[in-house]
């Protein structure tokens, strides 16, 4: 069966499963295996993808209309896209993005190696830096601002050979965009975050459309050694079954939540795109953001995002997050009832 046959909730659903035979299960078993007899396919499984992988990856690489490349965390794959850059190279990053490919680009300037300009997504230079650049990276939705940038007119603007453009896709989902289908030559995702959706595994993926960049992603996770786990494979492929439906419930509260947030006399300011999870909000200083983020019983005081349970931490807490307000609070929704949120969000902010 190919992604073009059914619609995504469905491929969400039959998409990596073993062969259907008689007697065969229903999920491809986790292999717990590095290393295979001579004579098959597969050697030695940090250079040959193992079935459990394999499953992920087709998932994955079918509902973003590509070829995945699982990774041992989203790091790791965005550590693998980078390390493609020439000395030399012109990056035009996200001024709102995830610290750690912030951290990396910063260490190719100390190094003298990039050249980095960071840009806000909704900078309309981003269009002319298409003509100039080696390498645009944009998330959109933003993190943890939530700035929308638009991909379609930044992915097809005119570019000068060999330019690339890279997509964070983690907070939107293949559900509610596909970058590839814009024009995106590389799409990443931190699987720890929504497609896994438990809090209980670390894995990251990118997706590619060409098949040079598919060879030169998969080369670069046997050489970095960066291989996921097959527990982990497994976890999020099981995560993932489940991803429309949690995405529904969750989206459904960020948006009722975004909104009562947005008339309460304590939220200096509300930042939601009117889609996803992820709902961020300022306090009038980093005091009462740290007090809300405390008074929670429901809601998580922990960092990461796209669980089943809700979470919520003042974001300018973390390093390299200067530009984020002082009073900023990053709240991602979860599959709670919806009004049990609320209850706790109203009794942390008069504790804020």
């Amino acid at each position: 069966m190919r992604p073009a046959d059914v619609k995504p909730d469905t491929w969400l659903v039959v998409a990596g499963r073993p062969a259907t035979v008689p007697g065969a299960p229903l999920n491809i078993p986790i292999g717990p295996a590095s290393n295979f007899v001579l004579g098959g396919d597969r050697t030695y499984s940090r250079n040959e993808a193992t079935e459990g992988w394999e499953a992920f990856e087709a998932m994955l690489g079918g509902l973003e209309g590509g070829a995945a490349v699982a990774f041992s965390s989203g790091m790791a794959a965005c550590a693998a896209v980078l390390g493609q850059l020439a000395t030399g190279a012109h990056l035009v990053l996200a001024d709102d993005c995830y610290q750690g490919v912030a951290a990396i680009a910063q260490d190719g300037v100390s190094a003298h190696q990039w050249r980095v300009e960071r840009l806000p997504v909704t900078d309309p230079l981003w269009l002319q830096r298409a003509g100039e650049a080696d390498l645009l990276w944009l998330e959109s939705p933003s993190n943890p601002l939530l700035e929308v940038a638009d991909l379609a007119a930044i992915c097809t603007a005119p570019r000068r050979s060999g330019t690339r453009v890279v997509v964070d896709n983690t907070f939107a989902t293949p559900l509610l965009q596909r970058p590839l289908e814009l024009g995106a030559d590389i799409v990443v995702h931190s699987a720890t975050k929504l497609i896994g959706g438990h809090s209980d595994l670390l894995l990251g993926a990118a997706v590619t459309a060409d098949t040079d960049q598919l060879a030169l992603l998969r080369g670069a996770r046997g050489l970095g050694g960066a291989t996921p786990g097959a527990l982990e494979c497994f976890l999020a492929l099981r995560g993932a079954r489940t991803l429309s439906l949690r995405l529904q419930r969750a989206q459904g509260s960020a948006r009722q939540l975004a909104a009562r947030l947005g008339e309460h006399a304590s939220v200096a300011r509300l930042r939601y795109p009117g889609f996803g999870t992820i709902v961020s909000f300022e306090l009038r200083d980093a005091a009462s953001a740290d007090r809300a983020c405390r008074a929670t019983h429901i809601i998580r005081h922990a960092t990461s995002l796209g669980g089943v349970e809700s979470t919520m931490e003042r974001r300018s807490a973390n390093p390299g997050q200067e530009h984020i307000p002082a009073g900023l609070i990053r709240l991602s929704v979860g599959c709670e009832d919806l009004e049990d949120l609320w209850g706790d969000l109203q009794a942390a902010l008069r504790a804020g």
